[in-house]
């Protein structure tokens, strides 16, 4: 009798409360994680070549000017000429021309509201759902 009461009654309410737990840290970083967009700017090099670089970007501040601060994540140049570098070093290469501020009209911002409020929606949801059961 007690291993039934300790199976089926005492021992899920942990586990649950872990796995609501952990739902809510994810979605809370998801609704933190911030602004990502794109960027995309032409590149001339000594040799009159030109190819167009694509950035992909993270929104870290905004100044009153209106330049935000960006980390860049990703990087690509368009035509196969230019790519001699890749990973870390096309990042730091593409930092080196770019700066760490960028025009904020400029950049191509990926829609996010639809998501974190989906997000917030299933946030409310699960906390209101599993509450009787903690």
């Amino acid at each position: 009798m007690l291993g039934y009461i300790y199976g089926h009654h005492i021992r899920p309410k942990p586990l649950l409360r872990r796995a609501v737990r952990e739902v809510r840290e994810k979605c809370i970083a998801a609704l933190e994680e911030g602004n990502k967009g794109v960027y995309k700017t032409v590149i001339t090099n000594g040799s009159n070549k030109s190819s167009e670089l694509v950035v992909e970007v993270k929104e870290l501040a905004i100044t009153q000017s209106g330049q935000v601060k960006v980390q860049y994540l990703s990087a690509d140049y368009r035509n196969p000429e230019f790519r001699t570098r890749k990973g870390e070093a096309l990042l730091k290469e593409v930092q080196g021309l770019l700066g760490d501020y960028l025009p904020l009209n400029e950049i191509e911002w990926y829609e996010t509201n639809e998501r974190h409020e989906n997000i917030k929606k299933y946030l409310s949801a699960v906390t209101l759902n599993h509450y009787n059961l903690l």
